[in-house]
């Protein structure tokens, strides 16, 4: 396949081309590790590398064109340079003209927020093939090309493997789309170049402070995908959520909202809740679903309003609402021989943390203790170890903190850090155990009829990044395993 370099430039800013824009482009790069001849180059300023160091190394792997925002001392003359003002815009809108431009041909909505952009997505993806069409989907736990399942490295991929992803969606004759954008995908501009009929915004609590720094950036990266849509698209924003309005305030497209507190477009309430499903009105209509937690009810709500805005029937959503069952490892429950629960949860914010273990509060049993199984990520954001330990700790009878995705840390020192949330009264309920197959092991033996046990933090995953080498690991076939053992 090739492109002329006139055509990949549609919708690029330029600063200054120097050489033939007719050129023909054989590819796009923006690893010049993955150079060859008559490719085009663009040099990301990244946050843990700057494309820039490697235009030298492209030129010599022979790529023809390389588009930069800072022009090299010495000009190659057998290289078209392409001077930009933001390469990693610049590398969107060019992975798009590449691929066609396919969020063009695709109804294409984004979810974002801290908590619920997997299952809202994947509700979103299963609500629509039960109507018939063909559907797309990019999410953390899997990608799908309607039917075909495509393994997820990335909740938002880059912008090359993201177009390229969408071509195939639209090859495979698919209507609609529905996908995660992560904050970081927002301020990396891996969504540039793409074209959004829709945005749903779910919640923000503390979350990716190792990259963003302040909640006040944290909220600017998300603001930033709603002040971006177009006038033909509409924002769906949660209007419980103390910033939901705000995401909506330079936003020009349709705004709606959803509530279970105030007036909102779509409206809910809880009537009864049980550990295998809720019964709530929304907008005024019954219905049973097979969610459970207050949580869960504001995801169903996202979901219900996208789909009307999409000019979906209501009634029919509505249908289709209490056949839908929970996201692999989403408030997963397992059922124990011995009368027990457990449910396995992707929790790991402070807010998933508090929102999981009161939706259990709103079922469980008087008499049924919960406890909680939770660690928290290596490198990532350490402000909220401590405060993801307070709030199991809350809200738990017992806790086991664990480890989790260490990755380059040691999970002892993690636990040192989550241990620093806890009260003398709290550390009473609290046991340290690193290993995180002995303490699910040990949640199980502590577990008696009418508890529930959480185990937190991982959800879908199956392994453990340690030191940099992923391990299989899986809390709900550990679990299993443990209920087979029981039952000899």
């Amino acid at each position: 396949m090739y492109m002329k370099l006139k055509e990949l430039l549609k919708s690029v800013t330029i600063c200054e081309i120097i050489g033939d824009e007719h050129v023909e482009v054989k590819g796009i790069q923006a690893d010049s590790r993955k150079i060859t001849a008559g490719f085009l180059f663009v040099a990301v300023n990244g946050s843990a590398t700057n494309g820039h160091d490697y235009i030298t190394k492209a030129i010599a792997l022979g790529a023809s064109v390389v588009v930069c925002e800072q022009l090299p001392e010495i000009i190659d003359d057998a290289c078209v340079f392409v001077k930009v003002s933001d390469s990693a815009e610049a590398l969107g809108c060019i992975a798009s003209q590449w691929s066609g431009c396919p969020s063009e041909k695709l109804i294409l909505v984004g979810v974002t927020g801290t908590n619920g952009k997997t299952t809202i997505a994947t509700l979103l993806y299963d609500m629509f093939r039960k109507m018939g069409h063909k559907v797309g989907l990019l999410s953390t736990v899997c990608n799908y090309i309607d039917e075909q399942p495509i393994p997820a490295t990335h909740t938002t991929p880059d912008p090359i493997e993201l177009n390229d992803l969408l071509s195939k969606m639209v090859q495979g004759g698919c209507e609609y789309a529905f996908m995660e954008v992560s904050s970081h995908a927002i301020d990396q501009k891996r969504i540039a170049g793409l074209s959004f009929d829709g945005g749903i915004f779910t919640n923000l609590t503390r979350d990716h402070l190792d990259y963003h720094k302040t909640v006040e950036a944290y909220l600017k990266a998300k603001k930033a995908f709603f002040d971006q849509l177009p006038s033909t698209a509409f924002a769906l924003t949660n209007a419980d959520d103390k910033v939901g309005q705000v995401m909506l305030q330079n936003s020009a497209a349709r705004k709606y909202t959803y509530s279970l507190r105030t007036l909102a477009d779509f409206k809910a309430k809880i009537l009864e809740s049980h550990l295998d499903g809720t019964e709530l009105v929304i907008n005024g209509r019954e219905l049973m679903v097979h969610f459970v937690g207050k949580f869960n009810v504001y995801n169903l709500l996202a979901v219900y309003g996208a789909a009307i805005s999409l000019g979906k029937d209501p009634e029919t959503c509505l249908i289709i609402l209490s056949d839908l069952h929970s996201v692999s490892g989403r408030f997963e429950t397992i059922a124990s021989p011995l009368g027990y629960t457990a449910i396995v949860d992707y929790a790991h914010t402070p807010d998933a943390i508090t929102n999981v273990l009161n939706g259990i509060k709103e079922v469980i049993c008087s008499t049924g203790k919960i406890i909680t199984v939770v660690g928290a990520g290596g490198n990532r954001d350490k402000g909220k170890r401590p405060l993801m330990a307070k709030e199991a700790a809350k809200l738990s009878d017992q806790v086991i903190l664990t480890a989790d995705n260490p990755r380059f840390e040691d999970p002892a020192l993690i636990i040192e850090d989550m241990v620093a949330g806890l009260t003398k009264d709290d550390l009473q309920r609290t046991l340290c155990i690193t290993d995180r197959s002995q303490a699910i092991k040990t949640a199980t033996m502590l577990a008696v009829p009418g508890d529930v046990i959480l185990v937190a933090g991982k959800g879908h995953e199956d392994y453990q990044d340690i030191q940099g080498v992923k391990i299989h690991f899986d809390d709900r076939e550990k679990l299993r395993e443990l209920f087979v053992l029981q039952q000899k």
